[in-house]
């Protein structure tokens, strides 16, 4: 006769199984993309009793801010948590969210100051495009991307002042932002 398993050890390793499949979805899950939830407004002219096909339409981004200045730049929304790459007749050429980091500069006009095409991070992530243009509270600022495009980690209390692009966001603003290239942050 065969020995019998006491219940414990079955429960105790579905369990195990199943956080093993749990944690397996969750790291793909976290280098998959991320849903943006689409902010289309009803048409006033809809009603209940309607069965029209509107597809929605996709939301336009964020107005560049008033007051950022003029001229080629590049403006940073510390309360947006968003970038607009503007060219020198004042358009915005691009535009995009980010990750900031713990510590913010203040708002201001500032320029870019120092280029590093790859390096380690302080948070020990290998970075590349990284744009330096100020200090704050003794923490170099800067714009960057993770070599491998993921977001940051948390920062666990230590003092971060990375600004995380998305790598096409990165290559795009090492692309437009030389040494000198303005920088305005608004709030």
């Amino acid at each position: 006769m065969a020995a019998r398993l006491p219940s414990w050890a079955w429960v105790s390793g579905l369990t195990a199984g199943a956080t093993a499949v749990v944690v397996a979805l969750a790291v793909q899950a976290s280098h998959g993309p991320t849903p943006t939830a689409a902010t289309a407004k009803p048409s006033p002219s809809a009603s209940a009793g309607t069965h029209a096909s509107a597809s929605p339409k996709p939301s336009a981004p964020p107005a560049l801010p008033d007051g950022s200045g003029t001229g080629r730049r590049i403006v940073y929304s510390l309360r947006e948590q968003r970038v607009w790459v503007v060219d020198a007749t004042g358009k915005t050429s691009r535009t995009f969210t980010v990750w900031p980091g713990t510590v913010s500069p203040q708002p201001g006009r500032y320029s870019i100051i120092n280029r590093t095409q790859s390096i380690q991070g302080s948070d020990g992530v290998q970075i590349e495009h990284v744009m330096y243009f100020t200090k704050a509270s003794g923490v170099n600022i800067a714009f960057s991307n993770a070599l491998d495009g993921a977001s940051p980690p948390p920062a666990n209390g230590q003092k971060r002042g990375g600004i995380r692009l998305r790598k096409e966001d990165g290559a795009a603003l090492w692309s437009f932002g030389d040494l000198g290239t303005k920088v305005t942050v608004v709030t």
